[in-house]
């Protein structure tokens, strides 16, 4: 229902997500892999993924690679990051989240829009990674 609200057409998925997140999705769905070049991720309209850990204090959310949650790049290049976090993986703070990942991982944090400034010191947010996040809390874990 979020994919088809947002007008999303074509969706990228991470090997190992749960297919029964998109079954009443009706959209073209391109699982990706290290061989998708860039400009095909950024003919995606949407991604889908799992995550490792969620902060409850900070709201951000940690991807490390794991199967359903895929490469850096998958969840950076297309508009709409749809990040889907079990419950039972969220923590209180900071440290207990960190603790819970594993150190020889690459992590992605997800804690907000990106901000830089331009020449003219004008704040410009949204540079880097999609412009849309949506987190859906999965509490049948």
């Amino acid at each position: 229902d979020v994919l088809r609200e947002h007008g999303v057409r074509r969706v990228g998925v991470p090997a190992g997500l749960d297919a029964r997140w998109l079954a009443r999705y009706d959209g073209e769905v391109r699982q990706d892999d290290a061989d998708v070049p860039y400009t095909q991720l950024d003919a995606l309209d949407a991604v889908v993924t799992a995550s490792a850990v969620g902060c409850a204090e900070t709201g951000t959310i940690f991807l490390d690679g794991s199967p359903g949650q895929g490469r850096r790049a998958l969840s950076l290049v297309p508009d709409l990051h749809l990040c889907v976090v079990d419950l039972s993986a969220v923590e209180a703070g900071v440290p207990e989240a960190v603790a819970r990942l594993a150190p020889e991982r690459p992590t992605t944090l997800i804690s907000g829009p990106s901000a830089t400034s331009d020449i003219e010191l004008e704040r410009v947010e949204g540079v880097h990674g999609p412009r849309t996040l949506v987190v859906v809390i999965r509490t049948d874990v």
